[in-house]
């Protein structure tokens, strides 16, 4: 933990800081303001999260031998090309934590990329209503 983190956030290891960086990386994505997909369906929106790794929201998982729990998540993408994600999880601690993040993005077809403030660039896709993306080797579905 660093000087400048709020008090209750703890120390963080890398594993930690994964679980909770990867669906927010997720939620501050956006797409142009008429990007449209499926038919002229608007992308932006609040998607809620729905599974990880195919497991049901609430769920326990594993990830690079870290033991977490998600409670809740959402993504947000506004239409002036900014996203947001915010996920509510349980450590291996049990104190619950709650990560926000946020990105820029570019929408083309049912694709989007998002450029993650102090992090790295990830994609996903949409279906219907429906968002998709694989951050880290973790399969996080949302639904608006």
């Amino acid at each position: 933990m660093n000087a400048k983190e709020p008090k209750g956030y703890g120390r963080l290891t890398r594993h930690h800081f994964l679980w909770c960086a990867l669906p927010l990386l997720v939620a501050w994505a956006g797409c142009q303001q008429d990007a449209k997909v499926n038919g002229g369906s608007p992308v932006a929106g609040t998607y809620s999260l729905a599974s990880v790794n195919g497991n049901t929201v609430p769920c326990a998982l594993q990830h690079e031998g870290v033991a977490l729990s998600v409670k809740s998540g959402a993504f947000i993408i506004h239409p002036e090309g900014i996203c947001s994600s915010k996920v509510v999880f349980y450590g291996p601690s049990g104190g619950e934590s709650i990560r926000e993040v946020k990105a820029t993005y570019t929408c083309q077809g049912s694709k989007l990329t998002m450029k993650w403030e102090g992090a790295g660039t990830t994609t996903g896709t949409f279906e219907g209503d429906t968002f998709t993306m694989n951050n880290e080797g973790l399969i996080f579905v949302y639904r608006k």
